[in-house]
This record gives C-alpha cells, sequence and structure tokens, in this order.
C-alpha cells in the first residue's frame, strides 16, 4: 500500500469515526462544520491536518479555522493558505468559483460562448497542497465542468495581464489568483467584470450569496486533470504577450531618445512574476534592459530576501538593488510588487544618498509626463476639454492642481482602482480620453487597455520618462521639484496603525462623529488648527454639500472620515479592507509661489502630529505605530 493510499484510508475511518460522533469538539456547531468539511474536502493534506486538530482536541485552533468563511468583497477573498473556512485551500477555492460560476450563469445568456480568463501567481504553501497555479486549475475545471470556456494562462503572469485579456478577447470575467504583496503564507482571489475593471456592488453580494447557496463541490469540480485535456480549454499566454506589449507601444513617444540613452536602470521583481515582462516592455520601447537583480529576479513563494515583499515598504525591500545600481552605476531603481500591478521607484541623489519616491511624487511626475505627451500629440485646443485624469480620494490633490491650469478634468473617486476603473470605463463609452489614472499606494493605471493599476507599462513610460529627463540634464527629484514649482507644493505624509480590536477600531471613530456628546458633532478643530470640512464616508455626512449629503459611494462596512483645515491640509483617516490597520493619509497644498518648503514640511508635522494626539489617543487605544 502506497503512503498516500494509507493515508486517504485512515482519512476514510477518521471521517467515519466524525460522522459517528467519537471523535468531537464538544461544540455541536464546530463539529457540524468540520464533519460537513470532512465529507467535501478531497485533499489529503487539508483534511488529515483538520482530523489532526479533533484528535488533538484543539478546540480554539479549529474555531479560528471553521467559525467563519472568508467574506467575498469586491476585492475578491484573501487569507491564509490552510484548512478550513477561514482560509484559501482547495475546497474553498472550488466552492467560491462554483458560486461565481452560477452568478455569471444567472447574469450573462451567451456565456457559455464568450467565457472567462484565469491567471495566476508564483505563490505556494506545501504544507496545505496549495498554490495559485493549482488554485487556478481547480477554477478552470469548476467551469469546464459547466460547458464553459476558460482561458488558462499555462504560465504565471502580471495580474495587468487578466483584465487586459478580458477587454482584449471581449470574455464575461477574470480571474486572478493571486494575493498580491501581502506575506507569503497569504492567497487571493481577484475578480473582473466584462468591463475589464474590478467588481464593485452589488456583484460582490450577489457573488456571496452564490457560493453560500453551492458549497457542496458538483460532480467534476474535482478533476483537474481532465479538465486540462478538455477543447474547451484554451491557452492565451502568447496571444495576449504579443497583444499588451503592441497595446502598451502607443505610449512611447520618444523612440530614438530610448535607443541612445545612457541612462543606466535597475529592476527587481522581488521574486515575483515580474521579470520577463518588464524587460519585454523596454524592449517594447527600444529601451536598454535594466539590470536584473540576480538574487530577486526568479519566483520564489518563500521571498527569502525580504521581510515583507512589499517596495511600499521602502528601503529595506531595495537594499540588494542600491547594491547593484553602485556595482553598475546606475542612478535609478524600479522595483514591482510580486504581482507586478505595483511601481515603485528610488533615484540617486547627488549627496549618494538614494531617494524613494512617495506614491503621491510619481503620481505627479506621471501625471506630468503624460499630460506633456499628450499635449504634443495634439494641438487642437479644444480637444483638452474632453480629458480627464483620475486618483483615489486619499491620494495626493496634485493632479487637481494641474488639471485646473491645463484645462482638463479631474475626478475624485473611492478607494481603490475598482473605483476608478470603473468610473475610466463609464468615461470612455461616454467618448472622453482618460489619460491617467493613480492611487497613493503605487498604483499607476497608464492605458486604458488596462483598467486597473499595471506596474509593467508604468515601468517602462518611468524609463522613458528618466531616458527625456536625461537629454536635458535633469532628474526625477529636479523634475518632481518643478511640477510643485509651477502648480502648487503638495506635500504629504502617510502612515497607519495596527489594531486587532475592532471595538476599539469602533470606539475611536464613533467619538470623532459624537465629539461634543451630542450625535453629528465632529471636530472643530484639532489642537491649534481650525477644521473647515468634515466628510463621512461611512454615515454619508458631508458639511461641504448644501444638504450635508455626501457625493461620493459610502459603506458602512468600513470606516472613512475626511477632515478639511483651514491651513490648506486634508487628513483622511481609515480603515483598511485586508489588514488590521488604522491608516492616515494627510497633506499640504500649498497654492502656486508658496515654496518655502522647510516651514510647508513642519507645518504639516506638526498636524499630523495633533492628529495623532487627539484623534487617535494611541496611548489609550493601545495602537502599535507602523515597525520601523
Amino acid at each position: 500500500m502506497t503512503i498516500v493510499s494509507e493515508l486517504e484510508s485512515d482519512l476514510t475511518r477518521q471521517r467515519r469515526e466524525m460522522e459517528n460522533g467519537l471523535s468531537t469538539t464538544g461544540n455541536p456547531k464546530l463539529d457540524q462544520a468540520v464533519k460537513q468539511w470532512l465529507q467535501y474536502d478531497k485533499n489529503p493534506k487539508t483534511a488529515s491536518m483538520v482530523q489532526e486538530l479533533v484528535k488533538e482536541g484543539a478546540v480554539e485552533a479549529l474555531k479560528k479555522c471553521f467559525s467563519s468563511r472568508m467574506e467575498f468583497g469586491t476585492a475578491g477573498l484573501r487569507a491564509a493558505m490552510g484548512p478550513g473556512t477561514s482560509c484559501m485551500n482547495d475546497l474553498t477555492i472550488i466552492q467560491t468559483t462554483q458560486g461565481f460560476c452560477h452568478y455569471l450563469e444567472e447574469s450573462f445568456d451567451n456565456f457559455k460562448e464568450r467565457g472567462v480568463v484565469i491567471g495566476y501567481d508564483a505563490r505556494a504553501h506545501p504544507p496545505s497542497g496549495g498554490s495559485s497555479k493549482h488554485f487556478a486549475s481547480l477554477a478552470a475545471a469548476v467551469f469546464i465542468s459547466r460547458g464553459v470556456p476558460v482561458h488558462l494562462f499555462s504560465d504565471i503572469t502580471p495580474t495587468p495581464f487578466v483584465p487586459f485579456t478580458v477587454w482584449h478577447l471581449g470574455l464575461c470575467a477574470g480571474i486572478m489568483v493571486t494575493a498580491s504583496h501581502n506575506p507569503k503564507q497569504d492567497n487571493g482571489y481577484k475578480v473582473y467584470w466584462e468591463n475589464g475593471a474590478q467588481i464593485v456592488s452589488p456583484h460582490d453580494k450577489g457573488i456571496s450569496q452564490a457560493i453560500e447557496g453551492n458549497l457542496e463541490p458538483w460532480p467534476e469540480s474535482w478533476s483537474t486533470e481532465e479538465a486540462l485535456k478538455s477543447p474547451l480549454l484554451k491557452d492565451p499566454y502568447q496571444d495576449i504577450h504579443t497583444q499588451y506589449f503592441k497595446a502598451i507601444q502607443k505610449h512611447c513617444h520618444h523612440r530614438d531618445i530610448n535607443k541612445s540613452s545612457k541612462v543606466k536602470i535597475v529592476h527587481t521583481s522581488v521574486h515575483g512574476v515580474g521579470h520577463t515582462f518588464v524587460q519585454s516592455a523596454f524592449k517594447a520601447f527600444d529601451l536598454h534592459p535594466p539590470y536584473a537583480v540576480e538574487e530577486q529576479k526568479d519566483p520564489d513563494p518563500e521571498f527569502p530576501t525580504v521581510k515583507y515583499p512589499n517596495p511600499e515598504e521602502g528601503e529595506g525591500v531595495l537594499t540588494l538593488s542600491f547594491a547593484l545600481a553602485e556595482r553598475e552605476g546606475a542612478t535609478v531603481v524600479l522595483a514591482n510588487d510580486p504581482d507586478a500591478d505595483r511601481l515603485a521607484v528610488a533615484e540617486k541623489q547627488e549627496s549618494g544618498q538614494w531617494r524613494v519616491f512617495s506614491g503621491n511624487e510619481l503620481g505627479a511626475l506621471l501625471g506630468w509626463w503624460m499630460f506633456r505627451c499628450w499635449k504634443r500629440q495634439n494641438s487642437d485646443a479644444a480637444a483638452v476639454k474632453n480629458l480627464y485624469m483620475l486618483s483615489s480620494t486619499v491620494s495626493s490633490k496634485i493632479l487637481r492642481a494641474i488639471a485646473l491650469k491645463e484645462g482638463f478634468h479631474f475626478e475624485e473617486t473611492l478607494t481603490g482602482f475598482k473605483w476608478m476603473g470603473n468610473r475610466a470605463k463609464d468615461l470612455l463609452d461616454q467618448g472622453k480620453t482618460v489619460l491617467f489614472a493613480f492611487e497613493e499606494a503605487i498604483g499607476y493605471m497608464c492605458s486604458p487597455s488596462v483598467l486597473d493599476k499595471d506596474g509593467v507599462s508604468a515601468a517602462a513610460i518611468t524609463g522613458e520618462m528618466i531616458s527625456y529627463l536625461a537629454t536635458k540634464n535633469s532628474s526625477l527629484s529636479q523634475q518632481v521639484t518643478s511640477i510643485y514649482e509651477e502648480y502648487g507644493y503638495h506635500i504629504s505624509k502617510n502612515s497607519y496603525f495596527i489594531c486587532h480590536d475592532q471595538d476599539v477600531i469602533r470606539s475611536l471613530f464613533e467619538r470623532l462623529r459624537n465629539y461634543s456628546g451630542q450625535k453629528d458633532s465632529y471636530p472643530t478643530e484639532c489642537g491649534r488648527f481650525a477644521i473647515s470640512a468634515v466628510r463621512d464616508l461611512t454615515t454619508g455626512y458631508d458639511s461641504n454639500q448644501p444638504s450635508n449629503k455626501a457625493v461620493l459611494p459610502t459603506s458602512r462596512s468600513s470606516q472613512m472620515i475626511t477632515f478639511t483645515f483651514s491651513n490648506g491640509g486634508v487628513a483622511t483617516m481609515r480603515t483598511s479592507g485586508t489588514e488590521p490597520k488604522i491608516k492616515y493619509y494627510t497633506e499640504l497644498c500649498a497654492a502656486p509661489g508658496n515654496s518655502n518648503v522647510t516651514h510647508l514640511k513642519k507645518e504639516l508635522d506638526d498636524l499630523v502630529d495633533a492628529i495623532v494626539e487627539n484623534f487617535f489617543e494611541p496611548e489609550k487605544n493601545k495602537l502599535q505605530p507602523k515597525p520601523e
């Protein structure tokens, strides 16, 4: 008898014991959840993990695995890989996909003609047998069992390739199996609608209900081997690779400069999927290939050289990149997160130090660059009235300042690219030009071919901008200063506190809503800083509107309050949808001509200190500051 068959026969016996009530936890609801799990789960690793916990009487660990089901939201799913309904594993992937498939069958008459695309990154979790590639195969098996065509990438791919494929092939939906820049034990399931943008409400609620109604695996949902041989399965890899790089070449405006550029650039994919694709993007722009960080260029689900695989964390993730740049004489570092939808940029200063640009600074640079390139190609003065740029409400207002001076339209959306992607699609459908969108969390949409953040196209476009600036004896640092000199300084400071207690988070925000002891009595000052307006997108209150009703969509499921100060400061406090954090985003917007940067920075520092002391009250609320 093989080890696998011995394990499976043990599981069969243990399942029978569970069903006969021989192994119980003493908690009937928990027993029922475990019993159902063991009936449904065909993965011997996760099933035996659960049975071991039952045998050990590990009730608390079982509660952690089974007390709740991962909540399917507009961002899809994101959780640790492991056993149980609260984790990413074979069974929860099958259940989620069955619900999504059922919802799509109800939504589209031609679903079986059009089909879906599925992509995946390189994440893996050997203890539970889970990996992004395996999860993608299970999702494909579910759709194929219902006669739905599936375009399953044969290899790892950046997240932006999935929305691009939905748009390019006219599909009903897309799935990307990725946890982006989360810790190595996590995975996720990100969903796109037929318009190529991430889903928004009410689709999330409809899909969530459909998942609950389709928990028992369908007969062929586990049949990945058969599915991979099905004529309904297609591999879009080569076609999409060709078409994507063709599409982004529309944004290449200085091919001659790129070809002759002497600028040296380093690129890291931080053990993710980005290396091959950024090399191809540079080639598509006739840029010299960037130097790749050897230790980080190949996908590795262990992320061995970094504490967190998140280039947003700044210098710690970029240590090896800086070392390579010093050896090669490179002046710029580009870094993608593991699924290559974000981009971080650093530049060596004359002092020899490295400057890591904030997401807002890079948003200013790319916004300026995209408009400059557009203007060179459009001599008709009236065309600017058809032009739009977008950013999220917690991002810098610099695009608003540029739009005011240059005459194009700027719009603000709720936080997250799902809102910007869907708004961009609405504008494109009205015949408008959407030139650029960004969020401060280093996410940039430079091409309407991808209605989501895209770190691959952003890397090539940034490479071209650097090459162009070099011909003017300028740098990114000098150019960001020029932008602020022309359009007004926008100094920002963002951070977060860690809090695992939902009651503390709730009472912190409720205190701000009832500041003087009365309902809806928001603070009118914070330390020495007068507050001129308050917008609360949890309750829908906005003191700037005639009716006090907010224009942007509101949601009671998350906390978000924005304070506008009389000195030109703006501060937003919000909870994170995927992490135990209370984030804050602050910015001081100065009028053009006010270029005393030292004074502006001091004013913003004082404002942040006042907000932390008066609104967060970290000691009283036992909040952990962002780790250094």
